[in-house]
């Protein structure tokens, strides 16, 4: 059986024998939440849209490359979001110039959630467009007439639209859903609570 990778972080610290994450360049007590922003990579696709599901700007795009990621997450100020861990010895990474977390590849989507509200402290807030991560904005209903379905239409009253791809979105059963799945995983993570 091969020995569990071990890597040690620009402050010296290193992941546990039971492959604990580290996170890189960053205490969770620098977080401004209202602009926590993630980059994750290929494989934390389900990851992203928890994230975004739980009011967190989260970037991912199938089959993106090592080096675009890291360069998005420094230019765009995100944290980085890593099951890779030959990212975690790039320098960029390894020096602590950007924020990074690596997840262990054995956690599940529900798992790794809960491990990235623990590790920076985050509540959960009003969620954002599950596409592409932008923040929603509520829009006037007669606005949306031609677009929402017609059902839809009739039944509700509040319907929002994302700021950055467009996308119309409203509060339907899908919604209600997610957010039961989200009081689950996250009890106690509420503004509220």
């Amino acid at each position: 059986m091969q020995a569990p990778l071990r890597l040690r972080a620009a402050d010296g610290r290193r992941f546990d024998d039971d492959d604990r994450p580290v996170t890189i360049g960053w205490m969770s007590e620098r977080i401004e939440h209202q602009q926590t922003a993630f980059a994750c990579d290929a494989m934390l696709k389900g990851l992203a849209r928890w994230l975004r599901a739980a009011g967190y700007d989260a970037w991912w795009r199938y089959g993106v490359d090592d080096g675009e990621l890291i360069h998005l997450a420094r230019d765009e100020g995100r944290i980085l979001l890593t099951q890779d861990s030959g990212i975690m010895e790039r320098n960029l990474i390894a020096s602590g110039a950007i924020p990074a977390l690596f997840l262990p590849r054995d956690l599940t989507v529900p798992d790794q959630l809960h491990l990235v509200f623990e590790t920076f402290g985050l509540i959960r807030r009003s969620p954002r467009c599950m596409k592409c991560g932008g923040e929603l904005r509520a829009v006037p209903k007669d606005s949306v007439a031609d677009e929402a379905p017609p059902r839809t239409y009739l039944w509700l009253d509040e319907f929002y639209r994302c700021a950055r791809c467009a996308q119309l979105f409203w509060e339907g059963t899908h919604w209600s859903r997610i957010r039961r799945r989200l009081e689950d995983l996250l009890p106690g993570r509420s503004p509220e609570g």
